[in-house]
């Protein structure tokens, strides 16, 4: 299993690395960090390039993959890309088909507020258009420890049922306690009917995944799902009340607007990501999972 890390010389890219050796560990998974540098183009500031231009870019460029080599240890395998392109979310998607990649794994800019997201150009052109599920890491994360818990948005809209079986799969895989979440923003106040119908259809769906697998049920070894709906006035507001471990992880379905087996962040999600202080992994529509 491979992960492909958008990296770049500086707190986003570190924060990328970081995310991708926690998802790695315990995985037998090795990361590909991929830089990516302006392809020679008429529209560049200066074209045709200076004479040796390209060779001092190239060096720059490995002298910064060596520094991003070097927060990842001994025990994570890691290899160093440079690519060349135009659009640098699209020459990472390109390096993700190419290395066949399990995710590819990037961070947030660095105006966000800490352990927040703020989403840059490059980031949005990826949960609009991956072909593999994009790990956003919040900016300013640090943790490198392997991931303590699984989390998943549920919902009742079409795709749910294929994100929920993917995050069966990773949860039995990972050894992983599984939770299930449901976000409620409720403009009258407290729903218990509501909240209660979201309960049993997680429930029923959860029984009917875990049924299909010779009755064995998900996430670490004698441990059940937990089913959680976490309600508020707005999204932002059930997303702070519930509960989040440091080495946890969100999985979120891409809107029913998104194309075969691409990802697109929906209005939802966008809401999320503003309160979600833990790494988020965005799945793109019908997307089958790799196994390890």
């Amino acid at each position: 299993m491979r992960y492909v890390v958008g990296y770049t010389a500086n707190a986003r890219g570190r924060d990328a690395v970081h995310l991708a050796i926690a998802m790695a560990r315990g995985q037998d998974a090795s990361l590909d960090l991929v830089l990516v540098v302006p392809e020679d183009s008429p529209y560049n500031a200066v074209y045709p390039p200076e004479p040796g231009y390209d060779s001092i870019l190239n060096e720059q460029a490995r002298q910064w993959l060596d520094g991003g080599l070097a927060l990842v240890p001994a025990d994570v395998t890691a290899r160093a890309h440079i690519r060349r392109g135009d659009s640098e979310a699209q020459a990472l998607i390109d390096a993700a088909v190419e290395f066949d990649a399990a995710a590819l794994v990037i961070g947030a800019t660095n105006n966000g507020l800490f352990k927040r997201f703020t989403i840059g150009s490059v980031a949005s052109s990826l949960l609009h258009s991956s072909p593999v599920p994009v790990a956003l890491a919040p900016h300013g994360y640090h943790r490198t420890e392997g991931i303590t818990r699984l989390s998943c948005g549920f919902g009742a809209r079409p795709g749910a049922d294929e994100l929920l079986d993917v995050a069966v799969e990773s949860a039995r895989d990972r050894h992983l306690p599984l939770r299930l979440v449901s976000l409620l923003a409720l403009d009258g106040g407290n729903s218990p009917g509501l909240a209660d119908a979201a309960w049993v259809h997680a429930a029923d769906r959860l029984a009917a995944v875990g049924g299909s697998d010779s009755g064995s049920a998900p996430g670490e070894a004698g441990t059940e799902p937990e089913i959680v709906v976490a309600q508020g006035r707005t999204i932002e507001e059930a997303v702070d009340r519930l509960d989040w471990e440091d080495g946890e992880i969100l999985l979120i379905g891409s809107s029913r607007l998104a194309q075969h087996r691409a990802t697109f962040l929906g209005t939802t999600a966008n809401r999320i990501l503003r309160a979600l202080p833990v790494p988020m992994i965005v799945v793109p529509r019908d997307y089958t999972r790799q196994r390890s």
